[in-house]
């Protein structure tokens, strides 16, 4: 196996491991919140609480990942990210202690998403980026649904705390598995800089971290609220376990987005980064303005729906990321993608919030289209980014 190929499994695999932890909590939601008494807005807090956590820690980190080994900042960042999350299992009691030791585990995550997209993208020469990203971002996305998927199984066949700490397990390891196997790029770019806010001036990257952000507030809204919206479709609470059933559901429109990022990763390396991100975000808007009125839905159709979701979710993230590495100077690399993450994950500590008090008031149509809101002006900066960058101009 060529060496790059093997380093973009070893990150992968750490990215993976790691991510289980993002998406414990959401899974076992319901459970949670009825255990705690929490609100709808209580509930959607303690998510956001990881967010702000690693909002915090991103910019840090990014530069970090321009100024030392990129390794060891994902090594530390991963192992701190499960340990936060088993003591979130071990010693939550209620709204408080729970915010708190999610806030913790985000500002640990920090140090393994953005630094890995340094990693890869040092790694990958621009030709093959756009695939190689794909398939790192779309192990964000696997892990998402097996997060479901192996925390809704754990939960109900024996209890939330027990689901948590088993996800969180891998995560602690994923540090020094890195470290044991992982190899620096050989030619990366090294920056003793800090932070430089000059990019800030570059009109195509602010366009490029509007439609971040945008996906994100879509997306993020969707993976911590999606299982508690199944949880009201007749065609799921009609089963035996309907939990269960949910967690299925909510695992399969995680899990195929690791599919669509692949695939559009692989896309945009021949149609163009707009043309991808386009008709990712495209689809996924028109189906997030559609699912809150769609409760009627049979479990067939349901399923056929939410498989094509979970694709036009995620489809627009990798190439947006590998777009980043490629409107930026090369020793800004990480600086760029912590300032995208930074504005895009503020966004993801917003929306399940405001997804929450409007579900509290409305309902789940209304509560949808306050993601969909956010998509559209994602439309609108891609249609922006195509017309100015020469790179991506029809």
């Amino acid at each position: 196996m060529h060496v790059r190929t093997r380093m973009l499994a070893v990150i992968c695999g750490v990215l993976l491991a790691s991510v289980l932890v993002w998406f414990n909590y959401s899974a076992v939601l319901p459970t949670i919140a009825d255990e705690w008494a929490l609100s709808g807005t209580r509930a959607g807090i303690i998510f956001a609480a990881f967010q702000v956590g690693y909002l915090v820690a991103i910019l840090p980190a990014g530069s970090f990942a321009d100024r030392f080994p990129t390794r060891w900042v994902i090594a530390v960042g991963a192992t701190g990210t499960g340990t936060f999350s088993l003591a979130f299992a071990l010693l939550g009691t209620g709204f408080l202690s729970g915010s708190i030791l999610r806030l913790f585990a985000g500002v640990c995550m920090a140090g393994v998403y953005v630094p890995g997209m340094r990693f890869v993208s040092d790694w990958y020469p621009t030709a093959d980026r756009g695939k190689a990203m794909g398939l790192y971002v779309g192990a964000f996305s696997l892990s998402s649904g097996l997060s479901f998927l192996l925390s809704s199984s754990v939960a109900s066949a024996v209890d939330w705390r027990v689901a948590i700490a088993t996800t969180s397990v891998a995560a602690i390891v994923a540090g020094p598995v890195l470290l044991a196997f992982g190899t620096d790029p050989p030619n990366a770019t090294v920056s003793d800089r800090h932070l430089d806010l000059s990019l800030l001036g570059n009109r195509e990257y602010l366009y490029a971290v509007t439609i971040y952000s945008a996906h994100s507030w879509e997306l993020y809204g969707v993976r911590n609220w999606i299982l508690a919206f199944l949880l009201t479709v007749p065609a799921v609470t009609a089963t035996e376990e309907s939990a269960l059933w949910a967690g299925l559901l909510a695992g399969i429109v995680m899990t195929v987005g690791g599919a669509g990022n692949v695939l559009s990763g692989w896309a945009s390396d021949h149609v163009g980064r707009p043309a991808a991100i386009g008709t990712a975000l495209g689809v996924s808007t028109v189906i997030t303005v559609a699912l809150g009125f769609l409760q009627w839905l049979p479990m067939v159709a349901l399923v056929a729906v939410l498989v094509v979701y979970g694709i036009a979710l995620t489809g627009d993230s990798a190439p947006t990321s590998t777009a980043i590495t490629e409107i930026v100077d090369d020793g800004n690399v990480g600086a760029a993608l912590a300032i995208q993450s930074l504005v895009g994950f503020a966004a993801t500590a917003v929306s399940p919030i405001v997804f929450g008090l409007v579900l509290d008031r409305s309902g789940y149509p209304a509560a949808f289209l306050t993601l969909a809101a956010g998509a559209v002006v994602g439309l609108v900066c891609v249609g922006l980014l195509s017309s100015r960058h020469p790179l991506y101009s029809v």
